[in-house]
């Protein structure tokens, strides 16, 4: 074995170290390990709150939305359907449409999103797997009433349930003359505030008529095999469809949320690495309070015949050592932190601020991986002052002086 690593090891097990120089490789050990789990933790909280969002968006709205150029409604729908189902990517193709209005009921109102979706769509089958209450069935039963849908939040706000009755008035026309009743026939909640507390969903006949538009569809929703190649989907549907439809998918949509959770993610994990430095520069002291303590052993080691370079290893390898033991610590404090918000789901949001309620974290081992290296790279470059401060310290001088 090495002298160097011999020695760097034993210096590591001394008890003849003193308490400060002790406290300090300790204090050094806690520090990079509270800053590697808080960066582990940091990621996994990012990770998790951007793949929920992510997630939730992508069940509630279109990978890709179909509209005219000219702003008119989409008559021939069933024919641009069929077409659009052609091309490469693309899973299912059908109408929608987005129309606001006021929903009243006998506790309050509130603003709504009046969602028109067909029978047997994609759009129905996700929100039969969103519903606590009722049946997505009834949306379409024939019936002298027309029946909806209504999100948890908002109904709870405006004081329905399955059965009642709530008013809706076309934000085209407030006029009492023009409100009409609804039968709701199922409550859903999707976990996404934004869907929860606004959306209402109705069979596409009777959201055309609200609208005032019979039998057209203002938007074409195309679900595509894989959300993260949308942009070539989208290519693909432009040369199949021609200019005379705009094209926007999730990504361009929903753009300023993920820069604005990339730029927090960049800020947050930018801070908690300064703070592992800071943890880092615990191992400076250390050294240079065991350089002070060992001039003795450094100046006999010179006298032996020992190489600047090895003196200078041996200090970078006793740091390197506490950075390694920190930065393992702190990934299995991370990870454990981790396991337990998740399992008694700690991690709390309001949903109207943050549109989730609770989030998982999710630690992902390249990140992981990349938290220790930092505090290991860290600590080896806090060592470099102190081990040339030892590789040049004089035999003569320090043995005079001890």
């Amino acid at each position: 074995m090495p002298y160097e690593i011999f020695l760097a090891f034993r210096y590591l097990r001394s008890r003849q170290k003193r308490r400060l120089a002790r406290v300090t490789s300790v204090a050094a050990i806690l520090g990079i390990c509270m800053g590697v789990a808080a960066l582990i933790v940091a990621f996994a909280l990012s990770n998790g709150f951007r793949d929920e969002m992510r997630e939730k968006i992508l069940q509630g709205t279109s990978h890709i939305s179909v509209l005219r150029t000219d702003g008119h409604p989409i008559e021939n729908y069933s024919e641009l359907a069929s077409q659009l189902k052609q091309v490469d990517g693309v899973v299912n193709a059908s109408p929608t449409t987005y129309d606001a209005a006021l929903a009243r009921g006998p506790k309050d109102s509130g603003y709504a999103v009046i969602r028109g979706i067909e029978n047997g769509s994609a759009q129905l089958a996700q929100v039969n797997q969103w519903l606590t209450e009722g049946s997505g069935r009834a949306l379409f039963e024939t019936t002298s009433e027309t029946n909806a849908l209504v999100g948890s939040d908002l109904a709870s706000r405006i004081g329905v349930a399955v059965g009642d009755v709530v008013q809706i008035v076309p934000a085209s026309d407030v006029s009492v003359n023009h409100t009409h009743h609804w039968r709701v026939v199922g409550i859903f909640r999707s976990g996404l505030f934004e869907y929860d507390s606004t959306w209402i969903y109705v069979g596409l006949d009777k959201a055309t008529a609200l609208a005032g538009n019979n039998h057209v569809a203002s938007v074409m929703s195309v679900q595509v095999r894989d959300a993260d190649n949308v942009k070539q989907v989208v290519a693909n549907v432009s040369k199949a469809i021609g200019e005379d439809y705009e094209l926007v998918d999730w990504q361009q949509a929903n753009q300023p949320l993920f820069s604005a959770l990339a730029l927090e993610r960049r800020m947050g994990l930018f801070i908690i690495g300064l703070i592992i430095a800071v943890a880092a520069l615990n191992i400076t002291t250390m050294l240079i309070l065991v350089v002070v303590e060992r001039r003795r052993d450094i100046a006999i080691l010179n006298a032996l015949g020992a190489t600047r370079t090895g003196v200078m290893l041996l200090f970078v390898i006793e740091g390197a050592v506490v950075g390694a033991v920190g930065a393992i610590a702190g990934v299995v404090l991370g990870l454990v932190a981790c396991f337990i918000a998740n399992h008694y789901k700690l991690i709390s949001l309001p949903a109207d601020v943050y549109s989730i309620s609770d989030v998982r974290l999710v630690s992902r081992p390249v990140e992981i991986l990349l938290a220790a290296l930092i505090a290991f790279v860290l600590s080896v470059l806090a060592t470099i002052y102190p081990a040339r401060a030892a590789s040049r310290m004089r035999p003569v001088e320090a043995l005079r002086d001890s």
